[in-house]
């Protein structure tokens, strides 16, 4: 979401700069990447940096467009036991980096250059050396993802309405974009525009690619050429008009999944197949949001083992922790518990689930969570820590 509120009151979220692309679909075909090195790396450190024995990377995303924004992506360390953070380092100058993700090896950083003529870019993390910038096709990409072959970046452009995908090469680098499509069906939802793709993520199976759009108020399911990375559209849940879907994120067994609509601020779990990757929408729920306020719920994350969901509230800027119960198909609302920050835009667990990262865009920190695996139970650690116009933190 950008940093006026005033432009999300008009429907924009988290973008600053209108825009709907409608059309049919585009594929670009081009020879299929190198496979990435086959064995995940130790967690790299930037060149040059100190650390404490057995603290972790957390690598943080910011708007750099906006007044008092950052610079760029930067690194962090955070103690996987206290989960006290430390000072931040840059790490790459990228133009308005605020959603990040990392190779499953370990050894390379994306980041979307949320601009109007959007781009994906790759950082070496051993050294922070940019491997390059591609074209997403489209304006304001605010998502993506690794396909969890290491061999293709799927990307979500916020404000075209359309996805794409990028082969990644044995380097971590990215090449040419192999498939465009644009969501040029449904109409808009009531209140929107155009299209707004918002995510883009690949089915626990492997076997299909999703991808969530606010504007359309649809969940669009592909199957993905894993040898040319093209994408051919089997299926569409729709939720009700006006709902706003924001993010989905699966359940470990990989036959629900959970998803978080930011217009109408409601949640709801979904039934998936991955036979046909048919997706399912079930009844809205509460995110937890009381008092009035105006909220938008922005992210689910679930626990490794599968018995917790936490979802990200900005506006009632809280962390809704619910119980996920009958094998991942309901959740039952727990409590909320306040970020101590303001506009919570994104969540992260830590690989091992004991912590709890919010990203709060407005207030400008991360703050973070004991979480006790038994109960879900959210405590805090420490002060949040501060970081300019944080949107994305991604701790390994």
């Amino acid at each position: 979401m950008d940093n006026a509120l005033r432009a999300e009151r008009d429907g924009w979220s988290r973008r600053r700069f209108v825009g709907a692309v409608a059309g049919t679909a585009a594929v670009v075909t081009v020879p299929a990447p190198a496979a990435p090195p086959p064995d995940p790396a130790p967690a790299p450190v930037p060149h040059g940096r100190k650390t404490e024995p057995g603290s972790r990377p957390l690598y943080l995303g910011t708007y750099t467009s906006v007044e008092g924004g950052g610079k760029g992506v930067s690194v962090t360390r955070y103690d996987p036991v206290s989960g006290a953070v430390t000072d931040a380092e840059p790490l790459a100058e990228i133009p308005d980096p605020s959603y990040l993700t990392v190779h499953p090896d370990g050894r390379t950083l994306y980041a979307v250059d949320e601009r109007e003529d959007g781009a994906v870019t790759a950082v070496r993390l051993a050294d922070g050396h940019v491997l390059g910038s591609r074209s997403t096709g489209g304006s304001g990409p605010c998502h993506l993802s690794v396909h969890p072959s290491g061999r293709w970046l799927l990307s979500a452009n916020y404000g075209s309405g359309s996805v794409a995908v990028h082969p990644v090469d044995a380097s971590g680098a990215l090449g040419e974009r192999t498939a465009l499509v644009a969501h040029s069906s449904p109409a808009p939802g009531p209140g929107q525009q155009g299209p707004h793709a918002h995510q883009f993520i690949t089915s626990p199976d492997g076997g299909h690619v999703l991808s969530v759009d606010l504007g359309t108020d649809t969940v669009y399911t592909y199957r993905l050429d894993t040898g040319r990375g093209t994408l051919t559209e089997v299926s569409r849940a729709r939720t009700r008009p006006g709902a706003g879907p924001r993010h989905l994120t699966f359940h470990p067994n990989g036959r629900y999944a959970y998803l978080a609509n930011e217009v109408d601020d409601t949640v709801a779990v979904c039934a998936y197949d991955p036979a046909t990757g048919r997706l399912t929408v079930g009844e809205p729920q509460s995110s937890g949001s009381t008092g009035g306020a105006t909220n938008y719920p922005a992210q689910f994350v679930v626990t490794p083992g599968g018995d917790f969901a936490f979802l990200a509230n900005r506006g009632h800027d809280s962390v809704a922790r619910y119980a996920v119960e009958e094998d991942g198909a309901r959740l039952r609302l727990l409590d909320t518990v306040p970020v101590d920050g303001d506009f919570p835009r994104q969540l992260a667990l830590a690989p091992d689930g004991r912590l709890l990262f919010t990203a709060n865009q407005r207030s400008g920190t991360v703050s973070v969570f004991h979480v006790d695996t038994g109960t879900g139970a959210l405590s805090r650690a420490g002060e949040p820590f501060a970081s300019p116009v944080a949107v994305c933190a991604v701790p390994l």
